[in-house]
């Protein structure tokens, strides 16, 4: 997939535990899993909101795009 998640990245800076981040954002600790493990296929605005305000981040910090090798 080329658009990486880099949410852990994000906690460690934070020093916040996924359980503690999916609270504040109000999703499921399975839901953020699959978040931070790019196993997500869509992800909503409103969500991503939510996760940019609990981390104090922006968009740009949680996503970043790579070329698929076969590109």
């Amino acid at each position: 997939m080329a658009i990486i998640i880099n949410i852990d990245v994000m906690m460690a800076k934070r020093k916040m535990s996924a359980g503690e981040l999916a609270d504040r954002v109000g999703i499921t600790p399975a839901n953020l899993s699959i978040l931070k493990n790019n196993k997500a296929k869509a992800v909503r605005f409103t969500t991503l909101e939510a996760l940019c305000r609990a981390l104090n981040c922006q968009p740009g910090d949680l996503m970043e795009y790579r070329p698929d090798e076969s590109d």
